[in-house]
């Protein structure tokens, strides 16, 4: 009895063990952005996606497992030449991702090493349609032309290229030194042109500042001819008014009886005064009968006056 339940119970440790390892082998977890490729006696079977799966272990197995997040692929540096015959070294990153396990599995060996390749083939026939200032000018276009020719070609393998980008130019020393040259005297232009526009932006301030400085001068000069002008004026006034006032004290005294005598008075000592200046002139002075005549000397004195105004005129 001891044999036979030893013997049992090694079957049963065997059907256990084989239980487990037939459940290990049949289950597949398939990680997140992942796909197993499952063959059924070296034919594809299926593709399992991320989560719990299940497949018959010994029968099923695993062929490939591809990711499919956004891979990125160094492209080695390579030569190209352009459309005006320069040689360039250039290089750099693509981008993509497996859209179709199945295509990147059995339509292509290595399809990193396949979409790498044509990526290369792609730059150099593209930089062969572009001109070598192009090349630096237009690298946006350059890299999404890339792009379209490579996901035209790799479409059998089930890839999507989303980017390429170039990390570097290197065209050759000659050309370096060439374009450094170029650099240099495009440099040396703006400076010259800076130079020059701001000597002429200090010759229209010196300008406006002198005409500001001239402007500020002749109203100044205005302002005082005006002041000038308006005291002259004011001075014309006061005097008239002064000899206005004269003449109205004076016609005030001449309504007077005493008013009458000095004016008379006055006009007798004018016209003997006239009388001198005559003889000073000629040796013979005719006096008439009533000379001594106030009025008459009045008359007199008014007549050599008027005489000798005219002879002055």
């Amino acid at each position: 009895m001891d044999i036979i339940f030893d013997y049992l119970l090694t079957v049963q440790t065997f059907i256990l063990i084989f239980v487990i390892v037939m459940l290990k082998n049949s289950i597949k977890f398939v990680p997140q952005n992942r796909a197993y490729i499952i063959e059924r006696f070296g034919k594809y079977q299926s593709t399992k996606e991320a989560g719990l799966n299940f497949i018959f272990p010994f029968i099923d197995r695993v062929a490939a497992d591809r990711s499919l997040k956004e891979q990125a692929v160094d492209v080695p540096e390579q030569s190209a030449i352009t459309k005006d015959n320069i040689s360039l070294h250039v290089d750099g990153v693509l981008y993509f991702r497996v859209l179709d396990p199945y295509k990147a599995t059995y339509g292509v060996d290595d399809y990193i090493f396949a979409v790498t390749q044509l990526a290369q083939t792609t730059m150099r026939s593209e930089l062969g349609k572009m001109e070598l200032d192009k090349t630096f000018e237009e690298r946006d276009q350059l890299n999404t032309n890339i792009v379209s020719s490579i996901n035209e070609a790799s479409g059998p393998w089930g890839i999507q290229v989303l980017r390429y980008e170039i990390k570097d130019i290197v065209p050759p020393n000659s050309v370096m030194e060439a374009m450094e040259a170029q650099m240099k005297a495009e440099r040396v232009k703006r400076a010259q042109i800076l130079e020059s526009e701001g000597d002429r932006q200090a010759a229209i301030n010196r300008a406006e500042g002198e005409k500001a400085s001239v402007v500020l001068a002749a109203e100044a000069e205005k302002s005082q001819q005006v002041l000038k002008a308006e005291g002259e004026a004011q001075a014309i006034l006061a005097v008239a008014e002064a000899q206005a006032e004269a003449l109205r004290k004076v016609g005030e005294a001449a309504n007077t009886e005493e008013g009458q005598k000095a004016i008379q008075l006055d006009l007798a000592t004018k016209a003997i005064e006239a009388k001198q200046a005559i003889a000073k002139e000629s040796s013979i002075v005719l006096l008439p009968d009533n000379g001594t005549d106030p009025a008459s000397l009045v008359a007199q004195a008014t007549s050599i006056i008027s005489r000798l105004q005219k002879e002055n005129a």
